[in-house]
């Protein structure tokens, strides 16, 4: 009646506004959109966008979607705080995940990550993550990004992420994992077959065993190897002289012995070498060739006594010379401080003995000697020469009556800050603003930037720094970032020989960052985006939650307000009709969906009130699973999840969202009951409990289909010769 009496103009009309209407609630895949639902449920602090009723139609912070389906989630520093839902493996057309500089966002990576075959990056920075790295992590073929680091994770680093061909970046770094390094044994995996990968950081863990010689090979395409601070032990492998690409190595900060072997000077293109704090013996190594290295820490191991090597010198691009305690003993030649970009020696507690010499033609970028606690007998500056700075504290020189020479003194630290020049004046700002280089107020995105290996030593070259802003401004330029400037200070290196920078980053056009801005530049500085040049090298990034989304929505101009309301008044005229086309549009489905639920559901349709008492099971504690839900969660019921059969049909493994293992046993055609029979069997098998009979969790009834769920145990139980008193089978290898 109500669609005769219509217009046909009118109705034409409602009928496009409908299918409009239509198409934008249906613009989110309902998969995808009850898996960011189960995320929202989880966490706290989401963006305000998220309460609208269309993730991808709605535009939602942090959710980028193909074809209506979620193929990115970005939410770099948003103050999350909750766990990572099981239900993201229901995104399977997620391409990134980065979720970094959220310290209140934790608990155990579920084992269901393992079922995003798409993903290429899984960048989860400085967050709350616990628990070992789930071995399914190896499924992910197209993975080309896996950052962890920074987190809590612990257990043994999962040989399978050998199986992750495409892997670039490899990051683990300061976590609590232990154990061994996996290599691959012909059975299982491991990072050795890991040829395309470049970077394999995993310093800061307690890591132990030997470095396993089969680890490197001549075809890998290693840039980086970071093993520092770990419990290593044993030798290092001759086999990492085959890694030709290497261009870092820091192995410092572990327990390794034995002599450093002789062919690590094939590594003729790494520039930064660090083999300090370990129990390395035997002779010094001779790095001749390695003409790029600039930076080289040797100090506190066990190595033979030997005079100062001559092939240091030649050594053209070294600025940093670190071997404290190496045994060291004799004179140093002079025309070793000549080398051209030297910077930074410090030879201290060694046998250093007669006349020190750093003659007149060492360059300006020698800054520091530091030679206390050795026997050097003599030393005398050479007046008006370019100060540098000289530490003889307990050598014999500084020991003599009268002598009260700077260089017998031990120097106060100084500060580093760098100020970097500007055009402006800064000017004052309100409440929590920055003035920025360009002197505007803002609320910049800050967080620390930290250089694991810097090719230099002297902090305060303001050279370096201005080349790493430009560096920086280019890299967010080239993703068309609104930012306008970036400023660095507070200079530092920490225990661990890193180079920690404070970085912020200034809006430009306004005096904040909207979410999606924030999650773009976080992205940029944890996905190497940023590829900072030498002098600087490998880095991470710790970025601090940003606080003021709150402005996003000021500076709008009374047009707009306008312009708004305007289409309000014209939406609202039209929401009116529209709603009364979808009373009738839902009334119409809601008798659809039951006609369905009827046809689909044998239980829908009995009458409980029946004597017979065929109505919905009466189950304690199990649930009714879709065909379709058992089907995901077995891999379309694969060959490989099947785990036994019998008279009664197959059992297969399964994985549930929450990561827990079920077995599934599914009937045979032949084998199906009547729905009476399954629906009784049902109802007595939900009510049997003992501590040796595997629970059932649940049932499927569902297109043309007769399955029970019960709890997965490896080893089988006495349900085996019990389940024959409920079930007609005989197999029951759950």
């Amino acid at each position: 009646m109500f669609y005769s009496e219509m217009n046909p103009k009118i109705l034409v009309f409602v009928l496009v506004a409908s299918l409009q209407i239509c198409s934008i609630a249906a613009l989110t895949d309902i998969d995808d959109f009850a898996a960011l639902k189960a995320l929202m449920d989880l966490w706290e602090n989401t963006p305000p966008s998220w309460e609208g009723t269309d993730p991808c139609g709605d535009q939602w912070d942090g959710i980028k979607c193909i074809n209506s389906r979620v193929n990115s989630i970005q939410l770099s520093s948003m103050g999350l705080k909750g766990q990572l839902s099981g239900y993201i493996s229901d995104l399977q057309e997620l391409q990134t995940i980065d979720l970094s500089y959220n310290k209140d966002l934790g608990g155990p990576l579920p084992t269901s990550i393992g079922s995003l075959k798409k993903l290429e990056n899984l960048i989860m920075v400085g967050c709350g993550f616990f628990g070992p790295i789930p071995d399914s992590i190896g499924s992910l073929q197209q993975l080309v990004f896996l950052s962890l680091n920074s987190n809590k994770f612990s257990g043994q680093i999962p040989p399978s992420i050998g199986n992750l061909s495409q892997l670039f970046w490899l990051d683990l770094t300061d976590n609590k994992l232990e154990g061994p390094i996996p290599i691959s044994t012909g059975t299982t995996p491991g990072l050795d077959m890991l040829i395309k990968t470049k970077h394999f950081h995993l310093g800061k863990n307690q890591l132990s065993g030997r470095i396993p010689p089969e680890l490197f090979s001549s075809d890998m395409r290693l840039k980086h190897v970071l093993f520092d601070s770990n419990k290593l032990t044993g030798s290092i492998p001759s086999t990492l002289g085959l890694v030709q690409t290497l261009e870092v190595v820091r192995l410092d900060r572990n327990s390794l012995t034995g002599p450093v072997p002789s062919n690590l000077n094939k590594l003729t293109n790494v520039s930064d070498l660090f083999l300090s704090n370990n129990k390395l013996s035997g002779p010094l190594p001779n790095l001749t060739g390695m003409n790029i290295l600039s930076y080289l820490d040797m100090s506190n191991n066990s190595f033979d006594a030997s005079n100062f090597p001559p092939w240091i010198s030649t050594l053209q691009s070294l600025t940093t010379l670190v071997m404290e305690n190496t045994q060291l003993q004799g004179q140093i030649p002079t025309r070793f401080f000549s080398l051209p970009y030297l910077q930074t020696v410090d030879l201290s507690n060694n046998t250093l003995n007669g006349t020190l010499d750093i003659g007149t033609s060492y360059r300006d970028r020698l800054q520091l000697i530091d030679l206390r606690n050795n026997l050097i007998a003599e030393y005398s500056p050479i007046p008006g020469q370019k100060q540098v700075e000289v530490i003889l504290v307990n050598n014999l020189v500084c020991k003599e009556t009268g002598v009260s020479a700077d260089y017998c003194t031990i120097p106060r630290p100084n500060s580093s800050n760098v100020s970097l020049p500007n055009n402006c004046e800064p000017i004052p700002c309100r409440s929590n603003q920055i003035s920025s280089p360009k002197c505007k107020c803002a609320y910049p995105y800050t967080g620390l930037l930290v250089f694991i290996a810097p090719s230099f030593s002297v902090l305060d070259n303001k050279t370096n720094y201005i080349l790493l802003v430009q560096q920086l401004m280019d890299s967010f330029s080239s993703k068309q970032l609104p930012v306008d400037s970036v400023s660095i200070s507070n200079q530092r290196k920490d225990p661990f020989s890193y180079l920690e920078l404070k970085l912020e980053v200034f809006p430009s056009n306004q005096d904040h960052f909207n979410r999606s801005v924030i999650s773009q530049i976080a992205f940029v500085l944890s996905n190497a985006n940023f590829n900072p040049t030498k002098p600087f090298g490998p880095y991470f990034f710790h970025g601090d939650s940003y606080q003021y989304f709150a402005g996003e929505a000021t500076g709008s101009n009374n047009s707009l307000n306008t312009g708004i309301i305007i289409g309000a008044v014209a939406g609202g005229s039209a929401l009116v009709l529209l709603l009364l086309l979808a009373g009738v549009y839902a009334y119409h489905q809601k008798k659809r969906a039951e006609r369905a639920t009827e046809r689909n559901n044998p239980f829908a349709h009995w009458d409980s009130t029946k004597s017979s008492g065929a109505g919905v099971p009466q189950l304690k504690g199990a649930r009714c699973f879709s065909f379709e839900e058992l089907k995901k969660y077995t891999s379309n019921f694969s060959e490989a999840n099947n785990i036994g059969s019998g008279g009664y049909g197959k059992v297969y493994r399964g994985i549930l969202p929450s990561g827990e293992l079920i077995a599934i046993k599914r009937a045979q055609q032949i084998s199906l009951q009547g729905g009476l029979e399954f629906k009784t069997e049902i109802e007595l098998l939900s009510r049997v409990h003992h501590k040796n009979l595997v629970s059932l969790l649940g049932f499927c009834f569902d297109q043309g289909e007769q399955m029970l769920i019960y709890e997965f145990v490896p080893n089988g139980s006495l349900w085996d010769s019990l389940s024959g008193t409920f079930v007609n089978h005989t197999d029951a290898s759950a």
